[in-house]
């Protein structure tokens, strides 16, 4: 039954990315079609990308009220726009080759994450507690160095930052889809692979070893797979952290077994959705072209809100 529903939410993500790109077509068709496609791309790639990052991280933590961004791959991500900026400058900024910012940025964010990883959690991964408040302190650190360098930049200079620092869909390097979808679908199928043992790991650090798991191991996989995936998703359209929590929620309630060979797809295809169905709300019905990413932050906190009050009732 619950492969049904996974199939029902393609289902649905299929029709929600039809109604994208034919809604209101008019010529030059080819032209409109090309470029609602490489945004509806980006949709799907960063949906899916968050989305699965968040189960598996939630997994690795034992907390389903944390995302990745909790981490610092936001602050670093914002960080890291900053001090471009600031050396380049502003012109110097608009004219970096595409590629070469988005590969620079997503290497960076892995790099970083991975050697955080490695420092916190080489005793084993029962460090994890100690992970997440170090990269809550780091993320801390990052946005105060980040606010100081933005002091030192000119107007047009801090107008440029603004507009790559704030999540968008309207300004995607369709240059970058390719690279991205490839690291995705692979980080994708290294999550699938791990997803049995997610399962197993999913008890607890104690009953998961009693079982012959490997857990140390698989917890730095997940990780190593999870900053691919963020790091992937926020150098292409920049920062959502509450998305994944939106997608990672949802997802446990249609799939409410403990199986992550079903979570993962689910979270990933409603994580699209939601990103497909809002850009078309507000940009095709409400003629709106920079709310999605707000209005996705804003229903995440409400979200993150409800559910920490929820379990304190409990």
């Amino acid at each position: 039954m619950a492969d049904r529903r996974v199939l029902m939410l393609t289902g649905v993500l299929l029709a929600a990315a039809l109604l994208f790109l034919t809604w209101h077509l008019r010529e030059p068709v080819g032209f409109i079609l090309s470029l609602r496609a490489g945004k509806l791309a980006a949709l799907i790639l960063v949906g899916a990308a968050t989305g699965a990052a968040t189960v598996q991280f939630q997994t690795i933590v034992g907390n389903r009220l944390l995302t990745p961004g909790i981490v610092g791959f936001d602050a670093l991500f914002i960080f890291l726009q900053t001090m471009l900026v600031l050396v380049l400058g502003g012109v110097g900024f608009t004219q970096l080759h595409p590629n070469l910012t988005f590969l620079g940025e997503t290497a960076l964010m892995t790099g970083a994450a991975l050697l955080l990883f490695h420092i916190l959690l080489r005793r084993g991964a029962e460090d994890i507690a100690r992970m997440v408040l170090t990269g809550i302190v780091l993320g801390l650190l990052l946005r105060g160095l980040s606010d100081f360098a933005q002091r030192l930049l000119d107007p047009s200079e801090f107008s440029i930052l603004q507009f790559v620092t704030f999540a968008s869909f309207n300004s995607v390097e369709t240059a970058n889809l390719g690279v991205a979808g490839g690291l995705i679908a692979l980080a994708m199928l290294g999550a699938l692979r791990l997803a049995p043992s997610l399962d197993v790991a999913a008890l607890g650090r104690p009953v998961a070893r009693g079982l012959g798991l490997g857990y140390d191991r698989v917890v730095m996989q997940a990780l190593a797979l999870v900053a691919v995936l963020v790091s992937a998703a926020t150098a292409l359209v920049g920062p959502m952290t509450f998305l994944g929590l939106i997608a990672a929620s949802l997802a446990r309630e249609v799939v409410p077994e403990n199986r992550h060979a079903l979570l993962l797809p689910a979270a990933a295809v409603i994580g699209a959705i939601t990103l497909v169905a809002g850009q078309f709300l507000f940009e095709r019905l409400l003629g709106q072209q920079g709310a999605l990413g707000v209005v996705v932050e804003f229903l995440g906190g409400l979200l993150f809100l409800a559910l920490v009050f929820g379990r304190r009732r409990l």
